[in-house]
């Protein structure tokens, strides 16, 4: 018969409803707040934290599928809190950035943000987020083969 398979002492399923979890948690902030689905979020987040991309480069940078983040580009553009430019060597390539609006929206969002962090790290404890963070910078390092930070 086959060794029993732990579930629940499998990283990746550990990490993925973790990561779920947190993420509908905070959803529900923005949700209620400013009306915005997951992917606009996300893509309102890359945007104001990156500056101008594309929307290839902000589905690379969000780890979110093409169609989503079209839709919540689209999203974004009918609530003027984006704008899209077209590139010049490459008519096929629209680059996107922050309106005024839409950047007054990331900082009102970050906010947000911040405090809901604050609030996880209260209901965690002393110091988790930091392990937390440490532990993710390790097995992030280890799969994408990067050196370990200094400091």
């Amino acid at each position: 018969m086959p060794e029993a398979f732990d579930l629940e002492s499998f990283l990746p399923y550990r990490l993925n409803r973790a990561a779920e979890l947190i993420s509908l948690s905070f959803s529900r902030e923005y949700k209620q707040r400013f009306q915005m689905t997951r992917p606009e979020w996300r893509a309102l987040a890359a945007l104001g934290s990156v500056g101008r991309m594309t929307a290839t480069e902000i589905g690379t940078h969000s780890n979110m599928h093409k169609t989503k983040v079209s839709r919540a580009v689209a999203a974004l553009e009918e609530r003027r809190w984006l704008k899209r430019r077209e590139n010049e060597a490459d008519r096929r390539v629209e680059h996107l950035e922050l309106t005024a609006a839409g950047q007054k929206a990331y900082r009102e969002i970050a906010d947000l943000a911040r405090t809901y962090q604050q609030t996880l790290d209260k209901a965690l404890g002393p110091g988790a987020i930091e392990r937390i963070e440490a532990g993710l910078a390790d097995v992030e390092r280890a799969l994408l083969n990067r050196p370990r930070k200094r400091g």
